[in-house]
């Protein structure tokens, strides 16, 4: 037990050394975790069985599942409302598309048996988000035209309709092709899946609201049960559990939560952990002369994929939207496969209709398209003029307050304010703190020392988070019916209250305000007060 959990340790410690070492050279991260994988499970004899592939692919869909939920939790559904037809579109009907063209190929050009041809369109169908993303940041890709909302929401929901193509065509072949059955499963995976995300978010979000607020891992522990629940749910009744899965996540962070930016720091360390456990078993499964077997055929279904199939169907499925050519060039070239297609093939190897050649086949045909793919992606932006420095594929305020020492604070200035009409520089703020952002009639810009402010300007200071502070202590007063604090003014409780201590805060149901002399305690109201010890 000690010898495993040293080995699992230096893993760990050698795929953050990993990440960093493809960061750098501009790689996708998670291409250092399968090759890590590979190259620990050479030698053994572990993937030789039929149930080796089995237990690697519940453990591979169990993490799929947390991927997922997040990849719904963290797409901020307002941000991406420009390229949403585009993205629902390509998530849908282009993965259709992409497996069609894909089996179409392989039946005529390789003579593939007809079963054999659509299993692996349906497989490698999906694109992937870790890897697409990993690459845009770590290069600073800005794309113009909105183009990295769209990979994002695309690579983020298109896995649902690749696994429903791939349960679909074993379905089929078990049971025989019926069009009556056919469409019979499809509303049944779509309708039972929306269904259960539906129930499943919308208690979700009640729970967490009426959590006590100092049930913080009460509300960690209920997510994860969400998530595990919108995936069992759905398939017990053959709904398609990842779709299920993925619509819940969204459903649900993008409620308004004051919880969420725990939620969010919790999710993207856990989905971390689960993608490098996940990349890292696929890697480790892998056999080196079983690459070597299918090497000519996955590099000639990778260039296929990149140069004619993803091409043709974003060609024809964008052109009411009027796509640049540069944009469908990148969008062709971003297509990046991952972890997730090559679960899909040991789905299909473990159901008996196939052999390992096509978990094999899939797994090179990932690593061609993690290592080409992602290797000329900045090339290619750049040769197809896509790249904007007006635009930013990084991080918004809220992802940095998740992993730096600092607050950002938003207010709009009242009518009458003494800011208004005075230039930033005569301000006089708070030490260490700046102002960073300025909003005025829909218009955003960075505010510098000359900018003049207006009545209604909406404002963000950054500052740096608070840090523990001794003999200082928060508590909270519930006012309930009949409290002495009902009705009246918060200056009225301060005259009778002790010199050591101030009401900050009052949370009024969802609402959370910064009281003044005139505000009026109301009942129902907890107040956060502080207290000097």
């Amino acid at each position: 037990m000690n010898l495993l959990i040293l080995i699992v340790a230096a893993l760990l410690v050698a795929s953050v050394l990993l990440q960093k070492l493809f960061v750098r050279i501009g790689m996708p991260v998670l291409l250092g975790f399968i090759l890590l994988g590979l190259a620990v499970g050479q030698g053994t004899q572990f993937g030789n069985q039929t149930a080796d592939y089995e237990l690697v692919g519940n453990i591979s869909t169990l993490a799929l599942i947390f991927i997922m939920f997040y990849g719904g939790f963290g797409t901020n559904a307002k941000r991406c409302r420009p390229i949403l037809a585009q993205a629902v579109l390509l998530a849908s009907a282009g993965v259709i598309l992409t497996a069609v063209f894909l089996a179409a190929l392989c039946y005529y050009l390789f003579h593939w048996h007809f079963m054999q041809a659509a299993l692996m369109g349906a497989v490698i169908a999906s694109t992937d988000a870790a890897s697409v993303f990993s690459i845009l940041r770590s290069r600073r890709l800005n794309l113009r035209y909105n183009t990295a909302s769209l990979l994002e929401v695309e690579s983020g929901s298109n896995d649902p309709t690749a696994y429903m193509l791939t349960l679909i065509i074993l379905l089929l072949d078990k049971e025989g092709f019926s069009p009556l059955g056919l469409i019979k499963i499809i509303v049944l995976q779509l309708f039972v899946a929306a269904a259960v995300a539906f129930i499943c978010s919308r208690l979700s979000t009640f729970l967490l609201r009426k959590m006590a607020p100092d049930s913080d891992a009460g509300r960690l522990i209920l997510t994860v049960g969400v998530a595990l629940l919108s995936y069992a749910l759905p398939t017990t009744f053959g709904g398609n559990g990842f779709l299920c899965t993925y619509l819940c996540g969204l459903a649900l962070g993008n409620n308004p939560l004051i919880v969420k930016k725990d939620l969010v720091t919790f999710w993207n360390g856990f989905t971390g952990l689960a993608q490098v456990t996940l990349f890292f078993l696929l890697g480790f499964l892998a056999s080196f002369p079983k690459l070597a077997a299918v090497a000519v055929d996955a590099l000639a279904i990778m260039l296929l994929l990149t140069l004619v199939v993803r091409p043709a169907a974003l060609s024809l499925l964008l052109l009411p939207f009027r796509p640049k050519l540069g944009q469908i060039i990148l969008l062709s070239c971003a297509g990046l496969r991952g972890a997730t297609s090559v679960v899909f093939a040991i789905m299909v190897m473990t159901a008996g209709a196939m052999g390992q050649e096509i978990f094999h086949l899939t797994f090179f045909i990932v690593l061609l398209s993690l290592t080409l793919q992602g290797a000329f992606l900045p090339q290619v932006a750049k040769y197809c003029r896509m790249l904007d420095e007006k635009a930013d594929v990084m991080k918004t305020f809220t992802d940095y307050s998740e992993e730096l020492p600092v607050e950002f604070i938003k207010f709009r200035i009242p009518p009458q304010h003494k800011w208004a009409g005075k230039k930033v520089a005569e301000l006089v703020l708070p030490p260490q703190t700046l102002l960073v952002y300025l909003e005025r009639d829909g218009d955003i810009s960075v505010p510098n020392g000359q900018t003049m402010l207006h009545s209604g300007d909406k404002l963000i200071l950054a500052a740096l988070e608070a840090t523990p502070i001794k003999g200082i202590s928060l508590s909270e007063i519930n006012v309930g019916k009949g409290h002495d604090f009902v009705g009246k003014s918060l200056r009225e409780i301060n005259e009778t209250a002790s010199a050591t201590a101030l009401i900050m805060l009052v949370k009024r149901g969802r609402k959370v305000l910064i009281p003044r002399g005139d505000t009026v305690i109301q009942e129902d109201d907890i107040l956060i007060k502080n207290t000097a010890m």
